[in-house]
């Protein structure tokens, strides 16, 4: 399991708009300006089998129940090659979200023209935008990772949307997500 860094996009950077199809909802397409929270958006780029995001998962189903009530929302977004993991294929995606219980839209980039413009590089990688979808907060969702034996607390992100929702500055120091490298088509 290599553990690549996400990239850290220019925080300021607008969040680059997208239309993609949820396998959850028979393939309906759906778009950044439709899903987007009215106070803040997440969005994750992750997939079904990474033994980093099967890390955080549970925590993150528990995160978006805290907050879509206030006003932020949670995007998934799947830009893994299908055709070389076949465990992150459309039809898969619906069982995972099935099994592990989340409510926020699971969306799939078969081009991974989407991921090229956020500059994703690993699952899961977070980029958290205010209302007006400029780029706040990129990075971890805290400190734990598989095996490191430390607790899935959320904090890192958690931060970020307290500070937002309380109109008060980001930290100036934000690390980068690690996990698995997006698996990218040759």
């Amino acid at each position: 399991m290599a553990a690549t860094p996400s990239n850290m996009l220019a925080l300021g950077t607008k969040a680059p708009f997208f239309e993609l199809p949820n396998p959850s909802h028979s393939n309906e397409i759906q778009s950044l300006e439709e899903l987007k929270g009215e106070k803040g958006t997440l969005v994750i780029f992750m997939c079904n089998h990474c033994p980093f995001v099967l890390h955080v998962i549970d925590k993150l189903a528990e995160l978006y129940e805290d907050y879509q009530d206030k006003g932020i929302e949670f995007i998934a977004i799947n830009a893994n090659d299908v055709e070389k993991y076949p465990d992150d294929s459309p039809e898969k995606m619906i069982a995972f979200q099935m099994d592990k219980k989340f409510d926020f839209p699971y969306l799939f980039d078969e081009s991974q023209a989407v991921a090229k413009a956020y500059q994703a590089a690993c699952t899961p990688d977070f980029f958290f935008f205010d209302e007006k979808l400029d780029l706040i907060y990129r990075g971890q969702m805290d400190d734990s990772r598989p095996g490191n034996q430390k607790e899935v607390t959320g904090e890192d992100l958690i931060i970020a949307f307290e500070n937002l929702l309380a109109g008060e500055p980001q930290e100036e120091q934000q690390r980068p997500s690690i996990g698995c490298g997006i698996k990218w088509k040759s």
